[in-house]
């Protein structure tokens, strides 16, 4: 899938990436630890985001788990990630989960991108039913689920632990496909 918006675009992920995607998470280290640590740690050098995106390259292919890039037109940076992870083909479910650059907060990019992702997998996936799950202290991301439609259903006790701290409950939403 890509789809381009006025000052950014979708792709999904790719080797060619590899360089950028080291760039993205260790720019955005402090925002990715609490709720990305693991795509955070496979991205801390040039090599191990080679690695890393080859995998993530393989595991799209073979319909495992999507990761998409979304990136700035002018010069091609990585602005924000947006996964389907947890893909379950016989419940026809997935989960999202996004992060976006502190310089890409606040302008509706996520949004726009959990809406598109979210259209992409509901029609082109068949998927029935879409989670996103957010700890409650994330408002801009209870906002983006609310605002694509994701309805709240409930509260998942010790769901994510980050590290070095206790697990913490995390909040549910579904969107479901009516169609």
């Amino acid at each position: 899938m890509f789809l381009a918006f006025e000052s950014y675009y979708i792709d999904a992920i790719h080797e060619k990436y590899a360089w950028r995607m080291c760039d993205f998470c260790t720019v955005n280290a402090e925002r990715l630890q609490r709720f990305f640590p693991e795509t955070l740690k496979q991205n801390l050098s040039p090599d191990l985001s080679k690695f890393f995106v080859a995998q993530k390259a393989k595991e799209f292919a073979a319909k495992e788990e999507f990761l998409f890039v979304l990136k700035e037109k002018e010069n091609h940076t990585i602005i924000g990630l947006i996964y389907l992870k947890e893909l379950d083909w016989r419940k026809k479910q997935g989960e999202l989960a996004y992060a976006v650059t502190y310089q890409a907060e606040g302008k509706g990019y996520t949004t726009e991108t959990v809406k598109a992702v979210s259209k992409w997998a509901l029609k082109e996936l068949q998927l029935k039913t879409l989670q996103i799950i957010v700890h409650k202290s994330n408002i801009a991301s209870v906002r983006v689920a609310e605002k694509c439609g994701y309805i709240w259903k409930n509260l998942l006790f010790g769901e994510h632990t980050p590290p070095n701290e206790p697990a913490l409950d995390m909040e549910l939403y579904e969107l479901n496909y009516e169609g």
